[in-house]
């Protein structure tokens, strides 16, 4: 079946599942493959559900006319993500960086969706799948399409731009993330910087936060360009305070200033990216501040958390060496008392881990703490003179045995070593 014959079935049924187990009735099954499953095993489970029709690559799998037989279903699902991409003349603004960019996606989908009818990323389905999954909800009513982009490797984010065709792109920034995919921090920009030469190619328009000179240098040549930064730019802000919510003034771009329910003041390019994606598009001040002013941060991302006398940021979605400095260094800015760091390992960071990790030692090392705790990975192999732990849990049953009181807790980690565990014990 060709992708013109199947976005014809898919206009009958526009809405997508790749797992049975959410599955409602009349949805398109798309049964993908992964290394520990085959989704082709599952299309009589789909169609017993009530799926309209299961899409499958394997004939063995073959039911009766409500399969629909491919080449490849990931392809295909692809495939029918750019068909549809097509048919909407509307922005679409793609989203990519090492660290901020869930947070900068939503706060941009906050202000853009109070004018506008806009579709955005749910949570951070920002890969192969999710990327499609994305474009394949949004609907005919739509004004504006914000797409998150997540990679770990060259490639990935030039063929997220061949499906969702950005008009428009942001880096937040190039970071210490996933070194080993991207082979390093120049790596990391060469990847991530495929947003802007798809832009550059195709007569787009790129975002960037002019504080960060490798971001202007990588945008040269791209057609349009809107700074934002604490300097220079169409938009300009800093940090009022931070302690613990993000409060910004303006100088230009935007009147008065903005409080956050963000933590930390490294959540201030995220705040002025989203202003100035507010400005470019004509939102009103009012409602640029409304917006941003009123989200609240989810999913272990800049969470303020209060359990009893204690106070806990929880930033254990993701970290890297970038984040996980400016998290520590922006704690130890903070005029409460009894600061207790409680920090899991970095993932993905190849030859460079060991060192990496003992250079977050040596940061820590520079300031005064009621308590430091390490948790796993590489934290395990190096030396130092902090309480170290193999889990989250184990962390968190010694937290619980100390009973902890009126303090100031940082938990912070890759997502691998669930940090967010060692909550459930305070």
């Amino acid at each position: 079946m060709n992708i013109e014959s199947l976005y014809s079935i898919y206009k009958q049924y526009p809405s997508i599942q790749t797992d049975t187990r959410k599955l409602k009735t009349r949805d398109l099954y798309f049964g993908l493959k992964g290394p520990n499953f085959n989704g082709n095993a599952f299309a009589q489970q789909a169609l017993d559900a009530g799926a309209a029709y299961a899409i499958i690559d394997e004939a063995d799998y073959l039911i009766n006319d409500r399969t629909i037989l491919v080449d490849d279903v990931l392809d295909t699902l692809q495939q029918l993500a750019k068909h549809h991409r097509q048919q909407l003349n509307i922005p679409f603004i793609a989203i990519t960086g090492s660290n901020g960019k869930t947070t900068t996606k939503e706060l941009i989908h906050a202000v853009l969706s109070s004018s506008f009818a806009t579709y955005t990323t749910e949570g951070n389905l920002n890969n192969h799948i999710g990327v499609p999954l994305t474009i394949l909800k949004i609907k005919e009513d739509a004004q504006m399409a914000v797409i998150e982009m997540g990679a770990n490797h060259q490639q990935e984010i030039a063929s997220y731009c061949r499906i969702a065709l950005p008009t428009h792109g942001l880096i937040t920034n190039c970071g210490k993330a996933h070194l080993e995919g991207f082979g390093g921090e120049e790596g990391v920009r060469k990847g991530k910087g495929e947003l802007f030469d798809y832009l550059r190619a195709n007569n787009g328009m790129a975002f960037i936060m002019s504080d960060y000179p490798y971001l202007q240098e990588m945008s040269q040549g791209i057609p349009t360009i809107y700074k934002y930064g604490t300097k220079e730019g169409d938009v300009i802000g800093n940090t009022l305070a931070s302690d613990p919510f993000l409060e910004v003034g303006f100088t230009k771009g935007l009147g008065g200033t903005i409080t956050t329910q963000l933590v930390g003041s490294y959540n201030l390019p995220n705040v002025l990216a989203a202003v100035a994606l507010g400005k470019f598009f004509s939102v009103t001040d009012d409602k640029i501040k409304a917006s941003i002013e009123a989200y609240t941060p989810t999913n272990s991302r800049s969470q303020l958390v209060k359990k009893g006398t204690n106070q806990i940021i929880v930033d254990a979605y993701n970290a890297n060496p970038s984040s996980m400095k400016l998290a520590i260094e922006n704690f130890a800015k903070a005029k409460e008392d009894n600061k207790i760091l409680v920090l899991g390992a970095m993932a993905e960071l190849g030859a460079d881990s060991l060192q990496e990790h003992q250079q977050i030692v040596a940061e820590i090392e520079k300031y005064p703490w009621k308590q430091v705790i390490l948790v796993g990975g590489d934290f395990l192999k190096i030396k130092h003179n902090f309480l170290s732990f193999t889990s989250a849990e184990e962390a968190g049953q010694w937290l619980q045995n100390q009973h902890i009181n009126h303090s100031y807790l940082l938990v912070k980690g890759s997502r691998s070593t669930g940090m967010e565990k060692a909550l459930a014990y305070l």
